[in-house]
């Protein structure tokens, strides 16, 4: 399957399907839970119960495709119960394919925080004004100023 990634659209049915369907059992599957017509080129992502086997139905202006793969070992979605009919990308597509289930997962840190940001901490006093305190190079001269003298 050869796209440009930034025009396809991958759309995954969030149920399982039975995969003696084909090309017309799918196409019928895909009109009734997609709200777009299926023959526009956008792709749409099937998954047996076991969670082993996955179809992927496209329009290619003169037909339709449809690519399978069969895993060995593992599954391509492992909780049904967690399964949503969705919208993906084509790099959560990519991972489904390789047996990475595709989720959110919360950033473990964030990006553009400026050095002033990540050496000082805001601290609310009682009422309610906010106040720094923390590792600012004022705070600790003032400290210092105060026990020498």
């Amino acid at each position: 399957m050869f796209f440009p990634e930034s025009r396809v659209r991958v759309y995954l049915y969030g149920q399982a399907v039975d995969m003696r369907k084909s090309f017309d059992g799918l196409y019928a599957v895909a009109r009734a839970a997609f709200p777009q017509d299926p023959t526009g080129g956008d792709l749409y992502v099937f998954v047996n119960r076991s969670g082993r086997q996955i179809k992927v139905l496209y329009f290619d202006r003169s037909g339709w495709c449809l690519w399978a793969k069969r895993l060995e070992a593992g599954q391509f979605i492992g909780d049904w119960s967690r399964a949503r009919t969705r919208e993906i990308d084509c790099t959560q597509l990519k991972l489904l394919l390789e047996g990475i289930e595709p989720r959110r997962y919360l950033k473990r840190y964030r990006h553009g925080s400026s050095r002033v940001q990540r050496h000082e901490h805001q601290v609310v006093n009682a009422e309610g004004a906010p106040g720094n305190e923390g590792n600012s190079d004022h705070s600790r001269g003032a400290q210092l100023t105060g026990s020498i003298a």
